[in-house]
């Protein structure tokens, strides 16, 4: 019942320094430089020259899989429980592609649901790539206002496979998602996968002179093109959250694009990043033709903490980018370790390599091995 964690340095994601963490029926509750003798029995792991940090919170991945530009042989397989744990991911934010044909709402629901019960904490946007929004009850504001675990909308914009909605359609959806989420005490996002068209954030600019929060705004593949990024620094400096993708969309490595954004004076807070695990990486020629195909690796975060680091990010604002300052753009808990919050923790080597993950306090990978896996793996 009672896990001790002791001896690692800690990572809230602020730096704590070498701390004792105490956890109980899956919630921190003790978190201090030393913690008492416990008169009951207590599960302990020495984790001395261990880094322990909040579980990584990826708010994009494609649960249910990705792809089908090239057919329906190239759709992309539903992430697994093991691959997801193995990667540090303790919370994940289950999204539809380009196939929201083939693809739906409902089956993303289900697989989500699914997540929550075999352990992990899963919710889900309702839509995928297009204009009207696909949904489970009819419309996005009930979908938001009555079903929990959705947090907003998914679209594409400058993107040749999204439905290229007008400002005033734009307009109107983010009006349905901040009246949902006022009545179902939500943040609310419109999570907006950027594509590489020269247009790149201005719809979302024009809402934010129209008047609109841009709290509400959630544009990811940020880093695609030098332009794209270029015009994210300039939306992060004026409030918003810019979501950086690790497993592809890039026109330079990762890790150089988020110390460019740091460099050039956003706060580190206002940077998030996502795997986009599962989806697809297709590679267009010249006519708009399928050239290749693959898919993003759901552990893209974890292989880049490091070289954020080694890249001069400072621990702290590369781990909260994955963790705490995720929490915050999609207005849920966790993301930090604390007494009260849900135990999801990852302990790392120290070169900030995976070691263990652990899901609401109990331990389900450790040192290169799943210990609990989803049914049919």
């Amino acid at each position: 019942m009672f896990t001790l964690l002791s001896n690692a340095r800690i990572y809230s994601p602020d730096d704590l320094g070498v701390r004792q963490l105490l956890v109980c029926r899956g919630e921190i509750i003790a978190l201090d430089e030393q913690i008492p003798t416990l008169p009951f029995p207590v599960t302990h792991y020495d984790c001395r020259g261990k880094i322990i940090i909040p579980g990584i919170i990826d708010q994009h991945i494609h649960l249910t899989g990705g792809g089908g530009e090239a057919g329906f042989a190239s759709r992309t397989p539903q992430a697994s429980f093991s691959a997801l744990i193995a990667a540090g991911i303790t919370t994940v934010v289950g999204v539809l592609g380009t196939d929201g044909i083939s693809r739906s709402p409902k089956d993303l629901y289900a697989k989500m649901q699914a997540l929550n019960s075999e352990g992990l904490r899963a919710y889900m946007h309702t839509g995928s790539y297009e204009l009207p929004t696909r949904t489970i009850t009819g419309n996005v504001r009930d979908d938001i206002a009555f079903i929990p675990h959705i947090l907003g909308v998914k679209i594409a914009l400058a993107d040749h496979r999204s439905s290229f909605p007008s400002h005033q359609e734009l307009l109107r959806l983010v009006s349905d998602i901040r009246v949902a989420a006022l009545l179902a005490g939500k943040k609310g996002v419109l999570h907006v996968h950027m594509g590489g068209l020269p247009e790149g954030l201005e719809p979302l600019v024009a809402l934010c002179d129209a008047g609109l929060p841009i709290h509400h705004l959630s544009p990811t593949h940020v880093a695609r093109t030098r332009p794209l990024f270029d015009q994210a620094i300039s939306f992060a400096l004026r409030g918003g959250t810019i979501d950086v993708t690790s497993g592809g969309s890039r026109f330079a490595p990762q890790e150089e694009a988020v110390a460019w954004a740091l460099e050039a004076g956003v706060p580190h807070e206002r940077i998030t990043i996502s795997s986009d695990g599962n989806g697809s990486v297709p590679r267009f020629n010249a006519q708009g033709q399928v050239e290749g195909l693959s898919a993003a690796p759901v552990n893209g975060n974890i292989s880049l903490l490091p070289r954020l680091i080694n890249q001069g990010v400072e621990p702290h604002q590369a781990i909260a980018m994955m963790t705490a300052n995720v929490a915050s753009s999609l207005g849920i808990a966790g993301g930090r370790l604390q007494p009260g919050e849900r135990a999801d923790i990852c302990v790392l080597n120290e070169d900030f390599s995976l070691a263990q993950t652990f899901a609401a306090g109990r331990l389900v990978y450790s040192e290169g091995e799943c210990l609990v896996r989803g049914n049919f793996e």
